[in-house]
């Protein structure tokens, strides 16, 4: 398993409006077209209406991979930039849980 979470902030009020519109046509099609993208969730974070973090697990470092090669992947990576102020990134190695091979 492979996992990743990511911390956005975005530019502003509007930024973020369209920031969650672009994020939710890509959710659609990570829905439809990648078997091996286990978890893809997107939230909110309370208390900080520009702030978004994602829970990305994944079936193995090539499932991550096909997902970065996708067409709806790489239109969000390279229109997500007008909105945001930073993007911070942490690659996880899972240790136990629930719901997981660990």
């Amino acid at each position: 398993m492979f996992g990743l979470s990511v911390r956005f902030t975005c530019k502003d009020t509007e930024s973020a409006e369209g920031f969650d519109e672009l994020v939710a046509e890509t959710v659609g099609q990570i829905k439809q077209h990648e078997p091996g993208t286990l978890v893809y969730a997107v939230h909110a974070v309370e208390g900080k209406p520009l702030e978004r973090i994602f829970y990305e697990l994944y079936r193995d470092r090539t499932a991550f991979d096909a997902h970065e090669e996708q067409p709806h992947t790489r239109r969000m990576l390279a229109e997500r930039k007008q909105f945001l102020a930073s993007v911070e990134v942490d690659f996880l190695t899972l240790q136990v849980g629930k719901g997981t091979d660990g």
